[in-house]
């Protein structure tokens, strides 16, 4: 039992360790691959498609080779699925375009209690007051961290909606398929890879014309943009895999709050390799959303050390029943009526 606690502990740090270092890695190259100061390619939902593509090809490879199974899942539920979660990456893209950055970022910090509201409602999950309080902590660090300027507008507010509720039912959603239909993360990634692939490749030139007023077919192509788009495809796969797996070992709100040590690592490397201005208030924020995180971890073990307390209270009360029920029944019929004598 030790061992394999040891083991599952190993593999879920494992699986968190490939989700930060993957996406803040993705996030250094797209900086380099999108800035005027380096390779200007400006077609963030292309690139996206670009990246489910190379995603698609390596679960099709997967698949063929025999390293993995493929399982049935209804075609509706993955484009479900797949118009979720291109919702939910145009929604953030547009979102990042009408709204200030400080309303992007508070937008992007509601998705904890979204997740937390959406769970309740369609899984009837619960919290306690620790987690409560731990989440409260952690999104007021990141707040302080990354909220400046804070400017709304109506279309702004309304893409922001929906970029916000169609993220957060995607990673409740990855979590229920995986689930009932006892898929794999990788698996499920591998049948819902294409049909993101294709729909954002067909509309994605058009939603980047729409947010940038550039054409990709006008971009002039080098040497060093298609090494910095494949490296992002490759970091994009380990990305996509990494959440999977996250979300199918974590909760989708676990999976918030841990994120958000992705955006501590992204202030952090962003002043070390950009020159990024790093302020007293980013600092004091950070320390707060870090001494959240650590809340958090310890508020979810509380409750998991409950819940087993509980069931092992309920599993020796069944038996101390059985042992007094089997006890009484054994007991010879002749000293029961000694007994009743003697009363």
């Amino acid at each position: 039992m030790e061992a394999e606690k040891k083991s599952s502990s190993v593999s879920n740090v494992g699986a968190w360790g490939m989700n930060v270092v993957s996406s803040v890695g993705i996030i250094m190259a797209n900086k380099q691959l999108m800035s005027l100061n380096g390779y200007a390619f400006g077609f963030a939902t292309t690139l996206t498609g670009f990246h489910f593509l190379v995603t698609a090809l390596v679960g099709a490879a997967s698949n063929a080779s025999g390293y993995s199974a493929s399982k049935h899942v209804p075609t509706w539920e993955l484009l479900w699925f797949s118009i979720v979660a291109n919702m939910s990456i145009t929604g953030m893209n547009l979102s990042l375009m009408l709204n200030s950055v400080g309303f992007y970022q508070i937008s992007k910090l509601s998705m904890i209690p979204v997740v937390c509201i959406l769970e309740w409602i369609l899984h009837s999950k619960h919290y306690t007051r620790e987690v409560k309080i731990a989440v409260i902590v952690v999104v007021i660090g990141v707040g302080v961290c990354t909220v400046t300027d804070v400017k709304v507008n109506a279309k702004g507010f309304i893409c922001a909606s929906v970029a916000v509720l169609s993220t957060s039912l995607q990673q409740i959603s990855i979590g229920s398929l995986q689930k009932k239909y006892s898929i794999g993360s990788f698996e499920l990634l591998s049948k819902t890879a294409p049909f993101q692939a294709a729909s954002l490749l067909a509309l994605g030139p058009f939603i980047d014309y729409l947010l940038s007023g550039n054409s990709i077919m006008m971009y002039k192509w080098s040497s060093g943009a298609i090494a910095f788009i494949l490296l992002s495809c490759t970091l994009a796969v380990f990305c996509n895999i990494s959440q999977y797996l996250c979300i199918g070992r974590f909760s989708a709100v676990s999976f918030q709050v841990l994120g958000h040590m992705k955006t501590v690592c992204v202030l952090t490397l962003g002043w070390l390799l950009f020159d990024s201005e790093l302020t007293f208030k980013n600092i004091m924020g950070m320390m707060i959303a870090i001494l959240g995180m650590l809340i958090y971890s310890w508020a979810v073990e509380v409750e998991k050390q409950s819940k087993v307390t509980s069931m092992v209270k309920t599993s020796l009360t069944e038996d101390e029943i059985r042992l007094l029920k089997d006890g009484v029944e054994n007991v010879p019929i002749k000293d029961l009526e000694l007994a009743a004598s003697k009363g």
